[in-house]
């Protein structure tokens, strides 16, 4: 049996299927950002307490470890900031225009801040 009406059906008025994994992908993200954030604030805590210098907290992010888990926040990050954004723009804005203005935007203006940051953070990592 099913709920929509028969012209909603020929219309194709149905569910996109997309929602759940975009919800499934909100929370994946935020569970990733605990431990990585943790690990950030944690690190800088650690680098500030000891009053390193510029030259320490540039050693320190030299390091594979470091440079991988930067390099996994700046995405994580990133992607569920886009992922949130998203899900109050289609909300909230009625204007299709702006909505789509707005959702490109988001998506170019999320995609060049994780980009460079990734981008900031190998160049301080290869640089020998």
């Amino acid at each position: 049996m099913r709920i929509e009406t028969p012209l909603a059906r020929v219309r194709g008025l149905g569910s996109a299927k997309e929602g759940t994994e975009h919800w499934w992908m909100q929370r994946l993200t935020a569970i990733l950002l605990v431990p990585l954030g943790l690990w950030f604030v944690s690190g800088i805590w650690w680098l500030v307490m000891q009053g390193a210098s510029h030259d320490a907290v540039v050693d320190w992010m030299r390091g594979p470890v470091t440079a991988t888990l930067f390099i996994l926040f700046a995405a994580t990050t990133f992607y569920h900031l886009k992922l949130g954004m998203q899900v109050v723009i289609e909300d909230y804005v009625h204007n299709k225009k702006m909505k789509w203005t707005m959702l490109i935007g988001l998506s170019l203006g999320c995609f060049i801040a994780g980009a460079s940051c990734v981008y900031s953070v190998l160049a301080i990592a290869l640089r020998g």
